[in-house]
């Protein structure tokens, strides 16, 4: 069953290996913020990446839906 998250943008910092971005879940703002806040009241999501473009996809302070889905494959033996 997939479960859909709301993370806010919090920071992207430069380093020399590439790009980090910090996500947070969303606390307040709508009422849509307010309902995500009720089942995902903590956590974060912490992205790095060496792709600018991809990188430049976020923005601090925007808001972002994160979707978990489960991959249907067998381990490796």
């Amino acid at each position: 069953m997939p479960v859909r998250a709301k993370f806010r943008c919090d920071s992207i910092t430069q380093n020399e290996h590439g790009t980090s971005i910090t996500l947070y879940p969303v606390t307040s703002g709508s009422d849509e913020n307010e309902k995500f806040y009720k089942y995902t009241p903590a956590g974060s999501v912490e992205l790095s990446t060496i792709n600018a473009a991809a990188a430049k996809q976020f923005v601090p302070g925007a808001e972002y839906y994160v979707d978990f889905t489960p991959v249907d494959s067998t381990p490796a033996a």
